[in-house]
Parts: structure tokens; sequence; C-alpha cells
């Protein structure tokens, strides 16, 4: 027989060899990845999916790096009810690339959108940020509070940006809603968490894979103008839209979804140094996982999920095995395999969307 370019290729590259009869709990990181240091100051930011990352990062000894803390008399139930420790700084759910790229240009001066303050919900008179609307429950009592925590917000943001040694950006969404007047994208659909939605003034936008790739370039090189030995992971959550705006039915909304942010992510890698891909979807949603880390409402992904995918992360990254997922440990207990069946709760501004009554 001849000779060809597959017969020197390794296990991974073959659907046979790599992937069937090897289970759910299947590692497809092939090729190489970037190395984490327990020192490196590892940030993260996007999706709801993204607070997992963080969890596990603090869990494992890894210096995961919170530029935005409450204040230290506050418990930890409330600061985290506030925003604190979810992520990097306090910045919230971050869905969409354009969103990323617009944080910056906010924390920097470079973008200044127009509506940027929106009134709480019901008749207090109390205000929330436009673009962290869920982030301060109960809402700002003045516009002067309100401005002087975004000016604390910002400054912290940049210290993030300019210190960090390593940044996890998990992509969420392609749909979102956007200012008419001046482009700027929302984390929820105005009226939602705060304000009034006004068909004049927004607009709903699908993100196709060329302005995703384009605001991600745009970002990496703001983000290398402050901080140039920055590195980058692109992840893409796993979790399916709770609700779609785009006319389609929400299975095949999720899948052209996924499908843009998975294609962006490939370009972004390969186009870029110092970029890397980690594959989150695919551990989730991939044939041999069968559906098994999703809750019985097949969008929210369970504690043995989170745990198989932050497992094979450091493995790759850090050379550090955690123990197995206890739910496919033979002798786990009924409890304990219980728990790591439960999906695991995550302020998700998202989930808002469908929150009126069946």
């Amino acid at each position: 027989m001849s000779d060809h370019p597959y017969r020197s290729l390794p296990e991974a590259a073959f659907w046979r060899r790599a992937v069937a009869g090897k289970g759910p709990a299947i590692d497809p990181v092939a090729g190489g990845f970037l190395s984490l240091g327990r020192e490196d100051r590892v940030a993260t930011a996007g999706s709801c999916f993204a607070q997992n990352i963080a969890r596990y990062l603090k869990r494992s000894g890894f210096n995961y790096m919170v530029s935005e803390t409450a204040h230290p008399i506050v418990p930890a139930d409330v600061a985290e009810r506030h925003g604190y420790g979810l992520y990097s700084a306090r910045y919230g759910n971050i869905y969409t690339a354009r969103q990323l790229l617009q944080l910056f240009d906010r924390a920097y001066g470079r973008f200044a959108p127009v509506e940027a303050i929106w009134e709480a919900p019901g008749d207090g008179g109390r205000l929330v940020d436009a673009f962290r609307p869920t982030i301060e429950p109960g809402g700002y009592a003045s516009e002067a509070e309100l401005v002087a925590d975004r000016t604390h917000h910002f400054a912290r943001v940049r210290e993030m940006f300019e210190t960090l040694d390593l940044f996890v950006f998990t992509l969420g969404l392609t749909e979102g809603w956007e200012s008419k007047v001046d482009g700027a994208v929302y984390p929820v659909c105005p009226g939602v968490s705060g304000g009034a939605f006004d068909p004049e003034r927004h607009r709903f936008h699908n993100f196709r894979v060329g302005e995703v790739t384009a605001d991600l370039a745009t970002f990496i090189a703001r983000l290398r103008e402050v901080n140039p030995t920055a590195r980058i992971i692109l992840t893409v959550s796993p979790v399916p839209l709770v609700a779609t705006a785009s006319g389609h039915h929400v299975l095949a909304a999720t899948t052209y979804s996924k499908s843009v942010l998975r294609a962006a992510a490939q370009e972004i890698a390969e186009d870029h140094e110092g970029v890397f891909y980690f594959p989150s979807y695919e551990i989730i949603m991939g044939a041999p996982a069968a559906a098994r880390y999703f809750a019985e409402d097949l969008r929210n992904v369970t504690e043995e999920g989170v745990a198989h995918v932050m497992t094979v992360f450091l493995r790759h990254a850090a050379g550090v095995d955690l123990p197995p997922p206890a739910a496919v440990t033979a002798e786990a207990s009924d409890a304990t395999t219980d728990a790591a069946k439960e999906w695991v709760q995550v302020m998700c501004d998202e989930a808002l969307l469908d929150a009126g009554d069946d």
C-alpha cells in the first residue's frame, strides 16, 4: 500500500481510536497547550459558565486574580450576591465578544455610551448600571452613587488587564441587544433587569463569525498595548440559550450561536500567538457524554460535568490530576453521587429572560 499523511498521525486524530468506546470522561485535548504555573495571575470573564473556572482555580490552589474585592467586613455570601469574586472584577456576565471589547474601551475612556443608566425594576426610583444591571441587588440610591461605583470598577478593571498573566474568556452568546444610537451592547435586553425596551432606541443583533473574530482580534491588540505578555485562553460555553429572539427554534438558534463562537475561537487561536482554545464545549456536548453532564432541563451543567472539564484543563495546563468526579467513582455514596448530579448554581443574567410564569 502506498504511504500517505494519515499513516503518521497520532491516535487522537482518529475517531475509532480516540472516541469510540472511551466513555463519557473523554480528554479531547491534543497538540500543544499552554503551561500554567501556580504563581501565574489568572483572570476570568465571560458567560455564567465561566464562574466555574474561577471556583476550581481557587479550590485547587492556583493564583486566581480578583482585583475588585468587597470590604473585609462584608460576609462572603453577601459579597457574592453583589457580584464580588464571581469573576476577576465586578462586571457580571459578559456574553459576547463585543461586550468584552466595549468593557475594555469604557474602562480606558475610549467609549462612553449614551444610555448607561437605567431605572431599576419597580417604583422605588432606584437605578441600575445598564452594563451590569444585576450587580447591585435593589439598585443604587442615586446617579452619583452609581457613577462613583462605576469609576472604582473601571480602575479595578484596568488593574486586572494590566497585571494579569493569563486571561480566560468564555464565549457564551451571539445574540444580543444594542443601542441604535451608538452600538452599545447590553448583557440583557432592556426592560428585563431595568430600563425600558424602546424599538426606536434598541435592536436585536445576532453576531456572525466575522464580527466575533474582528472584535476578539481588536480586543487582543488593545490588551497587549497595556500588557504585552498577556496570554489568553478562549472557551465556548456549553450552556444552551435560555431563549432566542432570532425567530428560529431555540435548539436551532443554539446550534447557530455555538457554531459561530466555536469557529471564531478556532480562527483567533490559529492567528494569534499566545492565544489558546480549550474544548470545554466538546467535553460537555460531544457524543461520548450523551447528555450525561446536563441536568434534567438539558441546559444546566452538573457538578460532575464541571469537575471533568476542570480535571482535563488542569491536567494539560498544570500537570495536575484532580480526583475523579464522585459520580463516576464506584464506591461513591448515594449522597455524594446525587450532589455530583446537581446542576451548578451560578449568577446568570440571561436566565431572567424566561423568568415569567409558565
